[in-house]
């Protein structure tokens, strides 16, 4: 359990939480004039979990959760889901396997069977799991086409050279090629357990009788299994600058990304300080980089930065469209720009403009059934969900001097990874 500092007090939480008997935890937001609700499953079995020769298993068996189960053929479940009027789907990332669904209050009663057995007896058939690989292996070959995707790729491979972050969720071909349907039924069995899944439930439907669908529904579990053991080793810290770089056919421009390990959840304030940094440096057209690549000096075509919360070392990107002729130039004036944010003290107006912009994202991101939904599922499965209302308050506490001591801590112009693409 994460301690909470006075900074991060939590606020009164507006839903009710329940741990049921066999471990199962369940989180209910009431909407009153929601005409629908979602019900959105967090499972702690993403790419992490994966033994390290089953790397892909996770995604794929996000795939096969959808093949059905004994009772619901494949098909089925999304027959009965689209008839009630409902949307369905889901993701895998490192850290978490999430499935949604998106339905009338009216109708949740009648759907949330439906996904609960696809989830928790999956059937994962020989045949179908054979069909189905050919569907994720033309899903991984059309990434690959994908500059982007290849970029990352390459940058998370240089920046987590020892954790299972810097392995690609999707897999590779020839792991993916000997995986079995058994390994998926082990992983599956292992993972899809009442103490690693949370049931969110956001919308119009009453309190009675969501806890009452969810008891139902979540009530029989496959018989546990046990995978071979995971073993995560912790990142060492960063020695000098990794380089790499890619040649495409398919790049009509040159892109640079660099990117540095940040704080997981256990060091959240400091997490949320790097959010501020992000906004500081690159949010809108009056930020520093922004203003001084692109406005001014136009060395770039656009730059943008990133910070992404993982629940054990996130990840803070600078990345720069650009000539091929420019290259060296920007990357020494990033280099600048962190090192000034580590020697003078950004000003007021600076600090109270990236507040401003990360409050506002934060009200436009929490507006929806799904996006609420999506805030608690993530912080439950990562650490713990009333830690999700804590941004606000922590970003409108965050001073100069944070900034600072956070870029300082964080951000060296003397050790990060970057990667270059290039049109071939």
């Amino acid at each position: 359990m994460i301690q909470l500092s006075e900074r991060l007090a939590t606020p009164l939480f507006p839903a009710k939480i329940w741990r049921l008997e066999q471990g199962l935890t369940v989180i209910y937001h009431h909407l009153p004039v929601a005409a629908a609700t979602v019900v959105d499953v967090w499972v702690k079995a993403g790419a992490v979990a994966e033994p390290e020769n089953w790397s892909g298993i996770a995604h794929f068996l996000e795939h096969m959760i959808f093949k059905g189960t004994k009772r619901i053929a494949p098909g089925v479940f999304d027959q009965e889901i689209e008839y009630r009027g409902g949307m369905t789907n889901a993701a895998t990332s490192h850290d978490y396997a999430h499935f949604f669904l998106t339905i009338a209050n009216s109708q949740v009663t009648e759907a949330l069977p439906y996904l609960a057995e696809i989830l928790l007896q999956a059937e994962i058939a020989d045949e179908e799991f054979y069909r189905e690989r050919d569907v994720v292996l033309e899903e991984l070959r059309s990434c690959q086409d994908d500059p982007d995707w290849l970029g990352f790729q390459t940058l998370c491979e240089s920046i987590y050279q020892s954790h299972p972050y810097g392995r690609s969720i999707l897999g590779d071909e020839a792991r993916l090629m000997q995986l079995s349907p058994n390994q998926m039924r082990c992983f599956h069995r292992t993972h899809y357990q009442p103490k690693n899944m949370t049931v969110v439930v956001v919308g119009g439907v009453s309190e009675e009788e969501a806890l009452r669908a969810v008891r139902q529904s979540f009530a029989n579990f496959s018989t546990p299994s046990e995978c071979p053991a995971t073993e995560i080793e912790a990142e060492p810290p960063m020695i000098g600058i990794r380089r790499s770089q890619l040649f495409l056919p398919r790049l009509e421009t040159s892109r640079l990304t660099m990117a540095w390990n940040g704080p997981g959840v256990e060091q959240l304030e400091d997490a949320f300080g790097l959010d501020l940094i992000s906004a500081i440096l690159t949010g809108g057209r009056s930020s520093s980089l922004v203003r001084d690549l692109r406005e001014e000096q136009q060395l770039v075509l656009d730059i943008d930065s990133c910070f992404s919360l993982q629940r054990d070392s996130s990840l803070f990107t600078l990345s720069a469209w650009l000539d091929s002729t420019n290259l060296d130039q920007v990357e020494q004036l990033i280099c600048q720009a962190i090192l000034k944010l580590q020697k003078q003290l950004i000003t007021e107006e600076q600090l109270k403009r990236g507040i401003r912009i990360l409050l506002n994202d934060y009200i436009f991101s929490t507006e929806t059934p799904g996006q609420i939904a999506g805030l608690y599922g993530y912080y439950q499965t990562i650490a713990q969900v009333e830690l999700s209302l804590t941004y606000p308050k922590v970003i409108q506490q965050l001073q100069v001097t944070d900034v600072q001591r956070l870029a300082s801590q964080y951000l060296s112009p003397e050790r990060y990874a970057i990667t270059i693409m290039q049109p071939s």
